[in-house]
């Protein structure tokens, strides 16, 4: 998994070729991406966190 493994991205850099694991450049347009970011469904609203139970000790002998 190094230089010379030409499936990742460092071994591509070496060779300096192009590739699914490292691409040429952006295809999306400006336009487009902003589309993309207006479509998205807003975020869930965050569970509010319960208070952990109060562990039970064991009775100490005398």
């Amino acid at each position: 998994m190094g230089k010379g493994d030409p499936k990742t991205r460092r071994g591509k850099t070496y060779r300096g070729n192009y590739g699914n694991t490292r691409p040429h450049g952006s295809k999306t347009t400006a336009g487009t991406r902003t589309v993309a970011v207006a479509a998205r469904k807003p975020a869930p609203a965050a569970k509010k966190a319960a208070t952990p139970a109060a562990r039970k000790t064991a009775a100490r002998k005398s």
